[in-house]
């Protein structure tokens, strides 16, 4: 019993090949979390190593200057700091809730409704996914423009409701956990289609969403628009990074500090949810 509990174990067909399976593993994490590493470091080094070339990427001598400057370089805003907090926390709040409910919504037609070019959509859906957000900046600006939504909420909040990403992996989420014989058995009830949506597939597609809120409140929370925002009350807290940058190398502590504050809340999050996205992951690589 022991000789198989130790082959169960074992990732390849011998110790060292799992020894090194495990060592490539950790190498390859280690190197994605270098950038978070030295966006720490960095906003703990005091000037004289911030004005060093090259750069060191670990701190030698530490200090919370950089934390302790941010409440003076914040009250030279031209507008109170909680501002920027309530638009961040509104535009982030609004948007995430669109997301998930428009997502969700739409993967539960594309996937158990009896739509006629449901798998011709989904395809287009497929499609997009390849555009780059950089080719749709000129399109997105002239369909503002002409809603007449520039330097309002809605900059914020409208582009966050229609994802790709998340109708993919929601459609693909349904198609494995949520049996037809299930919506079949629905329907003879005489169940709608709005209550079968509610009451079997949300209560049914909870790693989803939470993977859902997961994308979408990062990209929320990190947004900074361009070009479409131009009055100080409707920006956010990223945008004040680039206030502080903006006095130059010497400022560089006190706007990784202020980065390293904005992570804390994504991290958070994700790590609520670690679970649920892997899950997510996986049902979405077996059907796709």
């Amino acid at each position: 019993m022991k000789k198989k509990n130790s082959q169960v174990r074992r990732f390849t067909r011998s110790k060292v090949g799992t020894f090194f399976y495990f060592a490539f593993i950790f190498l390859a994490g280690a190197f994605t979390v270098l950038p978070l590493i030295y966006c720490i470091c960095t906003s703990f080094k005091p000037l004289d190593e911030l004005l060093i070339f090259p750069p060191r990427f670990l701190v030698h001598n530490p200090t919370l200057q950089n934390y302790k400057v941010l409440p003076e370089l914040l009250s030279n805003l031209k507008v109170p700091i909680t501002r920027y907090i309530f638009n961040s926390l509104f535009t982030t709040t609004v948007g995430t809730l669109a997301n998930v409910v428009a997502a969700s919504m739409a993967a539960f037609v594309l996937s158990k409704s009896n739509l006629k070019y449901k798998n011709k959509i989904f395809i287009v859906i497929q499609f997009s996914l390849m555009f780059s957000a950089y080719t749709l900046a000129i399109p997105r600006y002239l369909i503002y423009k002409s809603l007449n939504i520039m330097d309002t909420y809605w900059i914020y909040i409208l582009p966050a409701i229609p994802s790709a990403t998340s109708v993919f992996l929601m459609k693909q989420y349904m198609d494995s956990y949520i049996p037809k014989e299930m919506i079949e058995s629905a329907e003879i009830d005489g169940a709608s289609f709005w209550g079968m949506y509610w009451r079997i597939a949300v209560p049914m597609v909870k790693p989803a969403f939470m993977t859902t809120l997961l994308f979408a409140f990062r990209d929320l929370w990190s947004m900074i628009p361009s070009g479409t925002i131009f009055s100080e009350e409707l920006k956010t807290l990223p945008m004040i990074v680039n206030q502080i940058t903006a006095g130059g190398i010497a400022r560089s502590g006190s706007a990784m500090a202020v980065t390293v504050i904005l992570m804390i809340p994504p991290i958070l999050i994700y790590l609520c949810t670690q679970s649920n996205v892997m899950e997510t992951m996986n049902s979405a690589g077996i059907k796709g």
